[in-house]
């Protein structure tokens, strides 16, 4: 109990810092409504003057109230948690499909830029070559999305940058599920679930040919098809089940 203690004073004194550095007056009355504290937050006399004026007690204040917060209700931890990470994203937005509580990583990445929007919990991307070959493949995966109530994307399938390879990370970025099929080895796809498994989603990998998964991918579960009317049933119906699971295991956001 005291080292729980001592975990949750510690993630409250990151908050607070994170509130320091990233909140404004609107954020502070958005939370004070999610966590019942917004009469608190607008009859306090000094909280929100003090941050408009950058006066020398602000940061005492701003831990103050997010430890009344989490004493008058332990679950408005996470409420606190998932609203500053959504309004300070230069102290590290969470994109990642499943919040596990282990340890954490900001990153700003060199070679993208990062997309405006957040993640949709919706989504379901697919990474494959374009070729024509796989468009039946392709409508497979869709149609197991459809029938757990997903849209599915590929990254030909928008263009919102000048650059294919921005547009794909974009995807990925927004996506919950990502599917990767490894059928012919093509380096782009390998490229692609890296990018996936480095921003924490779920990866499904699928391929014709167990050969095909590359050595470092081999100790994961994937999904074998034949590419004829009958294989691609059976991994419509395959990928299906295994996106029902993982869609209950899906974040819900409390202003959502």
């Amino acid at each position: 109990m005291k080292m729980d203690s001592v975990a949750i004073g510690k993630q409250i004194i990151g908050l607070k810092n994170q509130v320091v550095d990233g909140f404004n007056e609107s954020h502070w009355r958005e939370l004070g409504l999610m966590t019942g504290f917004q009469d608190r937050v607008n009859n306090h006399p000094r909280l929100l003057r003090s941050l408009s004026w950058g006066d020398e007690d602000y940061e005492g204040l701003a831990l103050e109230f997010l430890q009344q917060m989490v004493h008058a209700d332990p679950a408005n931890l996470e409420v606190i948690t998932e609203f500053v990470q959504s309004k300070c994203p230069e102290a590290g937005e969470f994109i990642s499909s499943e919040d596990n509580n282990l340890r954490r990583i900001v990153f700003s990445p060199l070679v993208f830029d990062v997309p405006q929007g957040s993640v949709d919990y919706n989504l379901v991307s697919a990474m494959m070559p374009f070729s024509g070959g796989f468009s039946s493949v392709y409508d497979a995966i869709k149609n197991a999305s459809a029938q757990n109530g997903f849209d599915c994307k590929r990254a030909d399938d928008i263009w919102d940058n000048s650059t294919v390879i921005q547009d794909v990370f974009s995807l990925i970025f927004a996506s919950y599920i990502v599917i990767c099929d490894f059928t012919g080895k093509n380096p782009n796809v390998f490229y692609e679930a890296g990018l996936a498994h480095a921003l924490g989603k779920h990866v499904i990998p699928i391929t014709q040919n167990a050969d095909h998964i590359p050595f470092d991918l081999q100790h994961h579960r994937y999904l074998a098809y034949h590419d004829n009317a009958e294989g691609r049933a059976e991994l419509q119906q395959k990928l299906a089940e295994r996106i029902a699971t993982l869609a209950t295991r899906r974040r819900t956001l409390p202003w959502a």
